[in-house]
């Protein structure tokens, strides 16, 4: 196969951490041709999509090691239409430039796209949770979404509860999210003035309300065709809120309870059905505070702390779903050419 990683930059990749490359590191041990795509070098020539990719060169013996991997990769620039891949695997960071999907509508009948490009243009940022049904918050926290100061204000001032939760509609990483503490109502009205007015137009921001054991910290699921292949806790750092790993948060080990698989079936089906393949969940106890489609992490951690391999369901996957577009393409094409037949008889 030919699979495409559109990333950000592959100078940038811990390789220590990274899930991205533990994909393209198993995808490379397979045999299949690797391409690392970026977004700027999108472009189109004779009205058909293309891109300058680097193609990962298969010079030596791979090491098993996705470290050393890492180190000894080379590349081969080339101009390649973008057609030409079975698969491209979406690995950016959010929000997605809406540019991005344009350029990648012209291939989506013909190409695998991860995650769905439908999927990512309704589930880029954290207003996804509100198409779940759950009117009286059993697995959703209490949450608002505004860029209207007074209204938050009053949100907030309503609120039965000390502390909520603030952060921006577009962030990522765990990056600008804080707590509101009540009792300190001018540094909540600074906080307000500068999250919604940090560019030349007012931005979103959320509030949610804080969940009772926070402070220790969140689960994240990774969930891979609408099922739970793996789960781990991050903890925050000492006097850090945020848990994110990317925010100093550090790894333990996690099994799910039998509430929270509840939790993740009910969401499942709705997932793949939005073409949501590969996602990863932010819960506390059983409440889902966000799900991940862009670029989740987590697979170099739970691979860490229960000696498996995650990377290897989700490349049997991409075959599988890669094996099935094909199928489906030559079944077609077949109807219509007997239907052509027909109508010329």
């Amino acid at each position: 196969m030919n699979i495409g990683f559109l990333i950000t930059n592959w100078e940038e990749i811990d390789p220590n951490k990274s899930s991205t490359l533990r994909v393209v590191h198993e995808c490379v041990l397979r045999k299949h041709k690797v391409f690392i795509l970026y977004p700027q070098n999108l472009t189109v020539r004779n009205n058909i999509v293309h891109g300058f990719v680097k193609e990962v060169q298969l010079n030596e013996k791979i090491s098993d090691s996705t470290i050393t991997f890492y180190k000894k990769t080379i590349f081969k620039e080339k101009l390649t239409p973008l057609h030409a891949f079975d698969c491209i695997f979406i690995r950016k960071d959010p929000p997605i430039d809406s540019l991005i999907l344009n350029f990648l509508d012209s291939i989506k009948s013909e190409t695998l796209i991860i995650n769905d490009i439908e999927g990512l243009r309704k589930a880029n940022n954290k207003l996804y949770t509100t198409t779940f049904h759950d009117p009286n918050n059993t697995f959703l926290p209490i949450t608002h979404v505004s860029k209207n100061k007074g209204y938050l204000q009053k949100v907030i001032d309503e609120s039965k509860s000390d502390k909520m939760i603030l952060k921006p509609l577009d962030g990522s990483g765990g990056r600008g999210v804080i707590v509101l503490e009540k009792n300190a109502p001018n540094n909540i009205s600074s906080l307000l003035d500068f999250y919604i007015n940090r560019g030349s137009e007012k931005t979103y921001v959320i509030i949610q309300d804080y969940i009772e054991g926070a402070e220790q910290g969140d689960i994240r699921v990774l969930m891979l065709n609408g099922v739970s292949i793996g789960a781990y806790r991050r903890v925050p750092a000492k006097n850090e809120v945020r848990a994110n790993i990317h925010a100093g948060g550090t790894a333990q080990k996690y099994v799910l309870t039998e509430k929270q698989k509840h939790v993740l079936k009910k969401i499942g089906p709705k997932l793949v059905s939005d073409g949501l393949y590969f996602v990863g969940v932010d819960m506390i106890g059983e409440k889902i505070l966000e799900i991940n489609v862009c670029n989740p992490g987590g697979i170099s951690n739970i691979n860490r702390l229960n000696k498996v391999k995650l990377q290897k369901k989700v490349v049997d996957f991409i075959e599988e779903k890669v094996h099935a577009k094909k199928e489906k393409r030559v079944e077609m094409e077949y109807l219509l050419k007997r239907l052509s037949e027909l109508r010329n008889t």
